[in-house]
């Protein structure tokens, strides 16, 4: 671990929890509630990306302004919340918080009064100095304001924080407070994409923790 980068911040979806395929059958349920069409797990890895409105555009083929995104959202968490019980952490989660010898966070873009009690029940949340997810009713926008909130309350700098998450969105929101951001290769982005940017990319989160000690 470096002296600077001593906190690091977790993503939870696609990161610590194994959630792709639900989040997949998530999705199909909504875009067929539009006539839309269903899309693999393949699909979704390379064409989803926040403002997830204009995923949905894409992949319905047509505009999706706020009122239409609003329901197609609801529709989205009423079938992942049906689901959620069949997911596990990722394989090597557990062992991946444990290497980090620092201070831990969590930062999500899932309801927050949804999220708590989740990670409680997943049984990280001593882990963790601060659990944040989204306060809002809507989701879908990027992460960036929320990550500089979640370190405000942390009494965080960018320049002490290390984020690890399975997205660009997460690599950008690290870019915008300052961060450092290592992308994990199993969540819901293709690791191609991944390896596109100038971040350091991990196939494990065991080797993100240990490629994220290295960071300055």
């Amino acid at each position: 671990m470096t002296s600077t980068r001593h906190h690091l911040v977790w993503d939870w979806n696609g990161t610590l929890l194994n959630d792709l395929d639900l989040v997949v059958r998530a999705t199909n349920a909504a875009f067929a509630s539009a006539g839309g069409p269903s899309v693999t797990a393949a699909e979704h890895r390379v064409r989803f990306r926040r403002p997830i409105a204009d995923y949905y555009a894409e992949m319905l083929g047509r505009a999706v302004d706020a009122e239409a995104f609003g329901a197609l959202d609801r529709i989205f968490h009423d079938a992942y919340r049906a689901g959620l019980a069949s997911c596990a952490l990722a394989d090597d989660a557990t062992t991946a918080i444990a290497a980090w010898p620092g201070s831990q966070s969590l930062l999500s873009m899932w309801f927050h009064d949804e999220l708590v009690p989740t990670v409680h029940t997943y049984g990280l949340t001593g882990h963790f100095s601060r659990v944040d997810g989204l306060r809002a009713q809507v989701g879908g926008g990027p992460k960036a304001e929320w990550l500089e909130k979640h370190l405000a309350e942390l009494g965080l700098t960018g320049a002490e924080v290390v984020l690890i998450g399975d997205s660009i969105d997460d690599a950008d929101a690290a870019v915008s407070v300052g961060a450092r951001c290592v992308l994990y290769a199993g969540g819901f982005s293709d690791p191609a994409h991944l390896r596109t940017t100038s971040h350091p990319v991990a196939d494990t989160l065991t080797e993100a923790v240990t490629l994220a000690r290295t960071l300055s």
